[in-house]
């Protein structure tokens, strides 16, 4: 194989064109080929040679024509949409989300599959459950594996995605402790050997959903917050603004000390952000002065705390307001350290508080941080729903597709991690949440 300048081959090379093609065209398309070459920085040789052979493998196709000064009408050039698809996985706080999307991410088909009882976070439910939702989305949209570029599998906690025998997930807060959560998914048998599971941390994918077509799209620095029964982090400082490949940071931010010897976190410590800002937090403080009784879940029990605090209950309106106050502290802690241009919140229980609590958690951010970063942040709700952590997982074989320039990567075989076993019997007996 030829070598270039820097030890690239041409193949190298060629992926490289192939990458930037398909990139421009998703984020910035249609185009024409003219176009393409400025956009890109290729030659006209090379946009002419690249974009034949997407043509050639069905990943681009025409949409339409325009008319240019003087000349032929110039044929537009956009990534075809049923080119192939990517699964998207949101192992939440109440369910498992599976939806399956083409390559504009179009949802096609979604499965909910709930915990019972919610929160449960045994491995071996939830990897049935994915394993479930796999087979009935691929079912309601007709669709094989063929076309299938990977399963994006957003979790709570820590991932390690070099481990030997593929991804581990630490999960303090949830009880999972090492779980080799990939290569339980690939003894499922769901998709074939040659398609990939990504895994990743769900507020990075939370961030990577909201910066690639979101209300992150166009900041190069923001801090996307996922607020849910606990709350997490991705700090973004890379970022497009034609959206792309960026990757954001998991940041355990919900486990930044607040209080020294405060209120015990899920996580075990004391006076963690967590343990004051999160909704399983938040309604054991309204819980503890009278309030949420009867309520069947969190998010029921939290839509009651809203209405509670519309009609001017005091107790509601001051656990509020505590949150807000400590969620504006948190939120100080990272403009501080990173001086983001945006910070973002989302998540089921930020969404639901935010149009409440956000202008107080914009005052106590100011009043908490130094005002040359403050003055130069603002504080948002994210703009992609309840589904942007799935989006987002979805976005991680789209990442791989667009790095590969729209070749599958060769997946290497990974062995069984020692210690763990994946029958059944022996998945139903899998580490619990701790009480």
């Amino acid at each position: 194989m030829t070598t270039g300048r820097g030890g690239r081959t041409v193949r190298d090379l060629r992926r490289g064109n192939r990458s930037a093609v398909l990139q421009r065209l998703y984020f910035g398309g249609p185009m024409s080929r003219q176009e393409l070459g400025p956009a890109t920085g290729l030659s006209s040789g090379s946009v002419s040679n690249v974009v034949g052979e997407l043509v050639a493998d069905g990943l681009l196709e025409e949409a339409g024509v325009v008319d240019s000064d003087g000349g032929r009408p110039r044929t537009l050039l956009r990534v075809a949409p049923g080119s192939a698809h990517m699964i998207g996985v949101d192992v939440g706080e109440t369910r498992v989300r599976v939806e399956l999307f083409d390559l504009a991410l179009t949802e096609l088909a979604r499965a909910e599959l709930p915990l019972q009882p919610r929160g449960c976070y045994d491995v071996g439910p939830i990897v049935d459950h994915v394993r479930t939702g796999i087979t009935a989305v691929l079912a309601q949209a007709g669709a094989g594996t063929d076309r299938l570029l990977g399963v994006g599998v957003g979790v709570p906690g820590i991932v390690d995605r070099e481990a030997p025998g593929g991804a581990v997930v630490h999960g303090q807060t949830i009880g999972w402790d090492a779980v080799p959560l990939e290569a339980l998914l690939r003894a499922t048998g769901a998709v074939p050997p040659e398609v990939p599971y990504i895994i990743d941390n769900g507020a990075r994918t939370l961030g990577q959903a909201e910066m690639w077509f979101g209300a992150g799209r166009g900041a190069r620095e923001a801090v996307v917050v996922l607020f849910g029964s606990g709350v997490g982090a991705s700090l973004i400082t890379d970022g497009s603004p034609e959206g792309g490949t960026t990757a954001g940071t998991p940041l355990e931010w919900g486990h930044l000390t607040v209080s020294v010897r405060g209120r015990r976190c899920r996580c075990g410590a004391l006076g963690c952000l967590e343990a004051y800002t999160g909704a399983e937090s938040l309604l054991e403080r309204w819980s503890e002065r009278g309030g949420g009784a009867g309520a069947a879940d969190e998010e029921e029990a939290l839509s009651a705390l809203l209405a509670a605090a519309v009609a001017a209950d005091p107790v509601a309106l001051e656990v509020l307001e505590e949150t807000a106050e400590y969620l504006g502290a948190g939120l100080s802690d990272v403009i501080n350290l990173f001086r983001p241009e945006r910070i973002l919140i989302g998540g089921w229980a930020g969404l639901l508080l935010g149009p409440h609590i956000l202008p107080a958690v914009r005052e106590h951010a100011a009043r908490y941080s130094l005002r040359h970063p403050a003055d130069r942040v603002t504080i948002d709700l994210g703009s992609l729903g309840p589904d942007a952590v799935t989006v987002g997982a979805a976005t991680l074989p789209l990442s791989a597709f667009f790095a590969t320039g729209g070749r599958p990567a060769p997946r290497p075989a990974q062995p069984e991690p020692p210690g763990w076993h994946t029958s059944l019997a022996v998945r139903a007996g899998s580490p619990a949440r701790p009480a």
